[in-house]
């Protein structure tokens, strides 16, 4: 009722209407307090009185004074209600006026030539906020201050050599926007039910500059947040530590170009983060040691084609995770040590054409990590060392024509990994001292057509290798010093040929089965 107050201002009844419906409802009220109290005891009737002694009479006056006192008290009651309901009009009617004008002032201070009159302005503006009777006023005063960050910006790369007053201009205006930008770190590190915390509200940083900036902390728990084609071209800026826990949170085309933008240590359990079509063209993103435990995580459509981005040691425990359509084309992306215990990791239709890639050391111990259709054409990826024990790794329908993609010493002791229907065309794809002890590894319809795979010295200690309906038709596939059982499907008839190309240790040739 407040927040519609607020926005269409004080709307009371006729005072004669109110009185009416008071003294229906109030004899209403009483009409089933009489039922009940009557019901209750039990009564059966009244005993007629043919004479009013002076007691009843007495009673009756008492009843009728008491019906009047009660009448009076009810129009009383609507009256100091109605009073209470606008003098609370007036007072807010007050703050928004002297807000207005606080506002004003404040706002005036923002366009000042000197950059400490600025900076007054914007602690004045989040002051505002902090006291703003309205949620619509607090919103405005972020609005306000996220419109100084939208205004253009010239990053320090991009001003003239040797030019000392442009520079110190950039610096006194870059003083004034990590200002902005810490103050809003701040109040969304406050908890939900801090009076000051700005949690819930909208922020639109939609083309932003970041050359630096502390978001340390922050809690996005609701509303929007839109970092939407912003420039992440130098400096450091701190995610470490962030909660993303609801709303939504859109880093849609952002270009990270250069500087270090750091996630570590943030926790992604709810809501949706969008990096859908941002691209990584230089500089370091970091998301080590992250934590992805519910909600969406996009970045379908993204470009990785330089620079560093770092999942190492992250968490996928119950998100849902989207990387299809991603392109790796350079830089380096990690995973290394990464744990995919839970929910889903999408990098279906990814394209992996230089650079490297990697998941040395990486847990796929539950959940779902799809690889379907991707194409390795070129550059490292990397999954040596890690441990397959549980849920589903697939690569089905996969391309690998260049690069190397590299499983050695990988353990798959649990779960599915799937490279049914793959096409190894070129490249080089190795499971060298690789060991396969339990779940089940497919290579059901696998296409070996060039390039090298090798599973040198792989120990198998059951059937969970299965290459049924594969097709060898050149390059090489090396089974070399490989100890156990063949594997379903390498089990050859006495006196067929060996597929050439095909090198298989003595213990599964055909002489020997």
């Amino acid at each position: 009722m407040r927040r519609r107050t607020e926005r269409r201002g004080l709307r009371l009844w006729p005072v004669g209407r109110v009185l009416v419906l008071s003294f229906t409802a109030a004899m209403l009220v009483a009409a089933a307090v009489f039922y009940t109290g009557w019901d209750l005891l039990g009564a059966r009737g009244l005993k007629p009185e043919h004479r009013i002694d002076s007691k009843t009479l007495f009673d009756l006056v008492k009843l009728s004074f008491g019906v009047v006192a009660g009448a009076g008290a009810l129009v009383a009651l609507v009256v100091a209600y109605r009073r209470q309901r606008v003098d609370e009009d007036g007072a807010l009617r007050e703050a928004t006026r002297l807000h207005t004008e606080r506002f004003t002032t404040a706002v005036g201070q923002l366009g000042n030539d000197s950059a400490a009159v600025r900076l007054g302005g914007v602690h004045a503006l989040a002051g505002l906020a902090d006291d703003a009777p309205t949620r619509d006023l607090r919103q405005t005063c972020i609005d306000v201050l996220c419109a100084y960050l939208r205004l253009p910006y010239t990053a320090a790369a991009d001003l003239p050599t040797g030019d000392a007053e442009a520079r110190r201009a950039y610096l006194a205006l870059r003083e004034v926007r990590h200002t902005v930008i810490r103050l809003i770190r701040d109040h969304l590190s406050l908890p939900p039910e801090h009076p000051h915390s700005w949690q819930g509200h909208d922020f639109d940083l939609t083309e932003v500059t970041f050359d630096g900036g502390d978001f340390f902390g922050a809690v996005f728990s609701g509303g929007t947040v839109n970092f939407h084609r912003a420039r992440f071209s130098g400096g450091e800026v701190d995610f470490n530590g962030a909660t993303f826990s609801g709303g939504t949170v859109n880093f849609i085309e952002a270009t990270f170009s250069g500087g270090t933008v750091h996630f570590g240590g943030s926790t992604f359990s709810g809501g949706t983060v969008h990096f859908h079509r941002a691209r990584f063209s230089g500089g370091e993103v970091g998301f080590n040691g992250a934590t992805y435990s519910g909600g969406t995580v996009n970045f379908g459509e993204s470009t990785f084609s330089s620079g560093t981005v770092h999942f190492s040691d992250a968490t996928f425990s119950g998100s849902y995770a989207i990387l299809s359509d991603a392109r790796f084309s350079g830089g380096e992306v990690g995973f290394n040590g990464a744990t995919f215990s839970g929910g889903t990791v999408n990098f279906i239709e990814a394209t992996f054409s230089s650079g490297t890639v990697g998941f040395r050391g990486s847990t796929f111990s539950g959940g779902e990590v799809n690889f379907i259709e991707a194409t390795f054409s070129s550059g490292t990826v990397n999954f040596g060392g890690s441990t397959f024990s549980g849920g589903e790794v697939n690569f089905a329908e996969a391309t690998f024509s260049g690069g190397t993609v590299g499983f050695d010493r990988a353990t798959f002791s649990g779960g599915t990994v799937g490279f049914d229907r793959a096409t190894f065309s070129d490249g080089a794809v190795g499971f060298d001292r690789a060991t396969f002890s339990d779940g089940a590894v497919f290579f059901n319809g696998a296409t070996f057509s060039g390039g090298h795979v090798s599973f040198h010295a792989a120990g198998f200690s059951g059937d969970v290798a299965l290459f049924n309906d594969v097709q060898f038709s050149d390059g090489t596939v090396d089974f070399g010093g490989a100890s156990g059982p063949a594997p379903d499907g390498l089990v050859l008839a006495s006196g067929s040929p060996l597929p050439a190309g095909l090198t298989l240790p003595p213990a599964w040739h055909p002489a020997n089965s």
